[in-house]
């Protein structure tokens, strides 16, 4: 048998991140803003994917916006539990905040199943009953995006916040485009690309996001 060997650097745990960071640094393919880059750099360390470097787009002033309203304390809502999961609640308890997901909930899948819809779009409309300052962080289900267009335009809802980078092939794109249009602060992975893991670390690039 083979044995190729491999030369790995002595690198001390709490040192990982910084130096992953310092590699994306010198590795992005041109100059990012640098009110954007601790956003583009937290997602390309989550996927190891330099094609975020130009595939976010960012609504004007989106990230003053955003960070008003996670450090007043908000209610985020996700379209899967695995993004729940991958925000930092410690950091978003913080700050007075709250996380939901609603798609798992027996009232949604009935509801859903009743009207033939996707429990993506009725956990839209579950989430639009909120009173709270809403930011929506939706990486699965372009349904809720579409949902999400129509409450906004109904005047059933304003989000503080959608960050729309659901992954996939069917209506994906034409969602994200959509979204844009909407009249509020968004951050959108435009194409095909993105994911749950992407939602999260955009919320905690802005959670974490120096300055504070």
């Amino acid at each position: 048998m083979n044995q190729q060997k491999y030369n790995f650097r002595a690198v001390k745990p709490a040192e990982i991140e910084a130096l992953s960071m310092a590699m994306i640094e010198k590795e992005l393919p041109h100059p990012i803003d640098e009110t954007l880059a601790p956003i583009i750099k937290r997602v390309i360390h989550t996927t190891a994917d330099f094609d975020y470097a130009d595939n976010l787009v960012f609504s004007e002033n989106v990230v003053e916006h955003a960070l008003k309203t996670l450090r007043g304390g908000c209610h985020i809502v996700t379209d899967t539990n695995m993004a729940k999961a991958g925000i930092n609640k410690t950091t978003l308890l913080k700050y007075g905040g709250q996380v939901s997901c609603f798609m798992a909930e027996e009232d949604v899948a009935a509801e859903a199943k009743a009207r033939g819809v996707t429990r993506a779009s009725v956990s839209m409309e579950k989430a639009a009953k909120i009173r709270e300052p809403l930011i929506f962080a939706i990486g699965n289900a372009p349904t809720a995006l579409i949902r999400l267009y129509e409450l906004i335009q109904e005047q059933q809802i304003q989000p503080k916040l959608i960050i729309g980078v659901p992954v996939g092939f069917v209506n994906v794109v034409e969602a994200k485009e959509l979204i844009m249009t909407a009249g509020v602060p968004f951050i959108v992975a435009r194409g095909r690309k993105g994911g749950s893991n992407v939602a999260a670390a955009i919320v905690n690039a802005l959670l974490y996001y120096p300055g504070d």
